[in-house]
């Protein structure tokens, strides 16, 4: 029975030894090797060096609820719309990987007792997007108010204010949105731009494509945090107003 165990002993060390050197020889093997992912049918493989350096950035999506943040991420994440989507409770993000940036788009919940949690996320953010719902101007003096609550904490956040739902008739237009969020109150104090937006898959009027959105915040994203701060971001309702 002794004579069992110490062989039992022996076999059992030389298969941890064997299991070492297989290891070893393979993990030297697989970085030559490509990695490979499965897309549909077919197996694409990428060289694992050829993985590229990504800038990461994130961009703060906020907004009252049911303003339209989450179809706005998901349009933008996706390249499509769709026709509703549910409130968010709490948080929502989405990634863009798109000419060496790695997008960070992170939403947080618009009702009242998510609210008061929005400025712990305003340190790590390098634009923050404030959507609003362009029919509801009952809630615009309310959206006026957080807002520059949190542009209070942030003297130099870049910021791009989308008034949302413009393919509805009641939809306010983009110079009522302008004065109604007293935007006249920061111009020259920081990086600012307006845009009219619709999320919804059969959106019309005067909205800009979420697409051209998307191209404005890559554009800017590209620069450093300082450059961020202290570029000229033109503003889109003074250039609407004077076209």
């Amino acid at each position: 029975m002794a004579a069992l165990r110490k062989l039992s002993m022996v076999i059992g060390a030389a298969v941890a030894a064997l299991g070492s050197v297989l290891f070893i020889a393979w993990s030297r093997y697989m970085p030559s090797r490509r990695r490979s992912r499965r897309v549909g049918y077919q197996l694409e493989y990428k060289p694992l060096y050829s993985q590229p350096n990504y800038l990461d950035r994130q961009i703060l999506v906020l907004g009252l609820d049911g303003a339209g943040k989450s179809s706005i991420i998901h349009a933008l994440s996706t390249n499509t719309t769709r026709s509703s989507s549910a409130p968010t409770h709490g948080f929502n993000t989405a990634q863009i990987l798109s000419q060496g940036l790695r997008i960070e788009l992170l939403e947080v919940g618009g009702s009242q007792n998510l609210r008061t949690y929005w400025n712990q996320y305003l340190k790590n953010a390098h634009i923050m997007v404030f959507v609003v719902d362009s029919t509801d101007d009952k809630r615009l003096q309310l959206a006026r108010q957080e807002l520059h609550r949190l542009l209070e904490e942030a003297s130099h956040l870049p910021l791009m204010v989308l008034a949302n739902k413009q393919d509805c008739q009641l939809a306010l237009d983009i110079a009522a949105i302008h004065a109604e969020l007293s935007l006249h109150r920061i111009q020259g104090q920081r990086e600012v731009t307006l845009l009219g937006t619709s999320a919804v898959c059969n959106g019309f009027g005067q909205s800009t494509n979420l697409q051209t959105v998307k191209s404005l915040l890559e554009e800017r994203l590209h620069q450093p945090r300082e450059s961020l701060q202290n570029s000229s971001w033109q503003n889109s309702f003074e250039r609407e107003k004077s076209a």
